[in-house]
């Protein structure tokens, strides 16, 4: 039985919620759906709701723990018929374009734009992390269309998800990407979007908790390393991330959010690091640094 867990308040709260259901949770939910009201408009005060759908209801005292911090409350729950609700959650899901890339679904597309120099990249309904709809994915796509004119020879996808950034680098330089998640099903799930997108022969994708995995061990030092992870883990593997990259390697960093900056950028700073770019967002801004 699917379990539907429920909130509805206002849209900070609930994208932080977001993140910590997909990222700090275990085990995450299957699929997770933000949306706002219909009238909300532009209105920043409006309501908006987050669903998530669990194959194994969480248990309360948990959750409650994990989202205390968002302020959102608890939230209500609803047993669900027996269907593929991760695919019905995602499938609605529209096209993404973030500078020349563009994300979609198999559903859409019919509905690609006709020009010249974009990046299709297809992502379809499953359980990884990552379809390009959060603002954390897309500002790193973002950020990444304005870095085309550079040529990383070694690159590494640090929590990769659904392998969006991966294939995104890999489609932008034509050069070869490791990626690499702690999660098992989305490294399964990252290697069927590598595939689909039809990349196989530039990306590698492994399990690894953190840095850990021998191949990332065998090709560091590297020139260009994403992570779209969490503040906390951000922070944690700065010293690592520092030891990994190379001499002008750059860092992406993504996952944090605006009040969480100025802890992530001072552990970078000390690891020796300094900022060469940034994507302002209200809530979700993307880091770039470069090792001198």
């Amino acid at each position: 039985m699917t379990t539907k867990a429920i909130w509805t308040g206002p849209r900070a709260a609930l994208e932080e919620a977001e993140i910590l259901l997909s990222e700090a949770l275990y085990p995450p939910p299957g699929a997770v759906s933000f949306t706002k009201s219909d009238d909300a408009a532009d209105d920043e005060d409006a309501l908006w709701r987050l669903e998530a759908y669990f194959d194994t209801a969480p248990e309360p005292a948990g959750l409650k723990a994990l989202l205390d911090q968002t302020g959102i409350g608890a939230p209500q729950f609803e047993d669900l018929p027996e269907i593929d609700w991760v695919a019905h959650a995602l499938s609605g899901l529209g096209i993404v374009r973030a500078g020349r890339f563009v994300l979609y679904g198999a559903h859409d597309a019919d509905k690609l734009p006709g020009e010249d120099g974009l990046i299709p990249i297809r992502i379809d309904a499953n359980q990884a992390f990552g379809t390009g709809h959060h603002p954390t994915t897309a500002g790193c796509l973002t950020l990444l269309d304005r870095l085309a004119g550079m040529a990383p020879e070694r690159i590494l996808d640090l929590g990769t998800g659904s392998a969006v950034l991966a294939i995104a680098a890999a489609k932008l330089w034509n050069k070869p990407v490791l990626a690499a998640d702690i999660d098992e099903t989305s490294v399964k799930i990252a290697r069927e979007n590598v595939d689909l997108n039809g990349v196989a022969d530039l990306i590698d994708v492994v399990v690894s908790d953190g840095f850990a995995h021998e191949k990332i061990a065998s090709v560091a030092v590297f020139d260009f390393i994403f992570a779209n992870i969490l503040a906390g883990p951000l922070i944690e593997l700065a010293p690592a991330m520092a030891a990994h990259a190379g001499r002008s390697g750059r860092v992406m960093l993504a996952g944090l959010m605006a009040d969480q900056e100025a802890k992530v950028t001072g552990a970078y700073q000390a690891a020796g690091f300094r900022m060469i770019n940034r994507l302002d967002h209200k809530v979700w801004p993307v880091l770039l640094f470069a090792k001198p």
